[in-house]
């Protein structure tokens, strides 16, 4: 789907435009993308601040470029948060801690996209600004605060909301998995509270990183429109991309393949010709999709091995398979009677 959307709105003439990209160009997208996943790992030591041992900078590569391959290969990027909170817990650190420090991360970037869709709001509202759709501007802008507000609203809530009467769909939990479940989401709250209260100079360094990773990532979209020979708006290009990662989240294939290639495509066409539209899209998927892929399952692969062969050997259906076929249990089975082991 990411490269049949493309050949659809471009033809035949986007293999030609494809062979005209500069490669100095495309070297260059392949630095910010590096620079971004590095920028993600220091943000994530500074959000853990050693609560997860001690975690290096190769270290939080690994686990910034295993949970980003998860993302990209999991319907509506399912997959990326339980990457993460599997191999945080594999350093110690519990899963209602993990998912404090996945919330605060989530938090960052909801704020930097708000300030962001702020400033462009008063851009197209205060400015001589010839953008198309601009009325998608107050609509983001609104969802992306009230779904701020529901989330901050629930977690000061939260003990509130547990001790009310239960609803339909608490009520079809047993009482001991809502009791499981209630600790679980309280020791989140705890955990989030006190990321919250880590040094303010640390939390706008974490806030500074945030801003930085996204300003690089969201150029990607400008640097290949370039590429193609087109002229537009740098402001006009993030938009684009905030708006069509968000539609893709709707999507069921794995990276909201086929919906963001649509997204950008619906939001570009109308200010440069369909075939470069397609051309700029296919180099764009390039470095933010397949690179994400082809560089990040290797690291996947091996973190989690590393988590599958633990020190208690796994999970126990596998534990329990390994010592039902092991060969020593044969081996004392077809021993003689008398060297066999007396049971108890």
């Amino acid at each position: 789907m990411t490269l049949i959307v493309p050949w659809l709105l471009g033809g035949r003439q986007l293999l030609a435009a494809l062979e005209r990209f500069p490669l100095d160009v495309l070297g260059l997208m392949l630095v910010l993308v590096v620079t971004c996943w590095n920028l993600n790992a220091l943000r994530l030591r500074l959000l853990l601040d050693g609560r997860a041992g001690r975690l290096g900078q190769g270290g939080a590569l690994g686990i910034e470029m295993a949970a980003k391959f998860a993302l990209c290969a999991t319907p509506g990027g399912s997959g990326g948060a339980i990457t993460l909170l599997a191999l945080l817990a594999r350093r110690g650190l519990s899963p209602s801690r993990g998912s404090a420090i996945f919330l605060v991360d989530q938090g960052c970037d909801m704020l930097f996209f708000a300030a962001m869709l702020g400033v462009l709001a008063g851009m197209s509202l205060g400015g001589n600004v010839d953008w198309p759709h601009q009325g998608l501007l107050a609509t983001a802008m609104l969802g992306l605060v009230g779904l701020m507000s529901i989330i901050m609203l629930t977690m000061l809530r939260l003990p509130r909301l547990l001790r009310r009467r239960p609803g339909w769909v608490w009520r079809r939990l047993s009482a001991r998995r809502r009791r499981w479940l209630s600790r679980r989401l309280l020791g989140c709250r705890r955990a989030l509270l006190a990321t919250l209260t880590l040094p303010p100079l640390r939390l706008v360094g974490i806030m500074g990183l945030c801003a930085a990773h996204w300003l690089l990532r969201y150029s990607l979209l400008y640097l290949a429109v370039l590429g193609i020979g087109q002229e537009v708006d740098w402001a006009w290009t993030f938009l684009t991309q905030m708006l069509a990662m968000a539609a893709s989240q709707m999507s069921v294939l794995p990276g909201g393949a086929g919906a963001a290639e649509l997204g950008v495509g619906a939001l570009l066409m109308p200010i440069m010709p369909a075939t470069q539209a397609a051309a700029a899209i296919v180099v764009w998927r390039l470095t933010t999709y397949h690179l994400y892929l082809i560089a990040g399952a290797p690291a996947f692969m091996v973190l989690m091995r590393r988590w599958w062969r633990r020190s208690s050997g796994g999970p126990p259906f596998m534990a329990s398979l390994r010592r039902r076929w092991s060969p020593a249990r044969h081996a004392g089975a077809n021993a003689p009677p008398s060297s066999r082991p007396r049971r108890r």
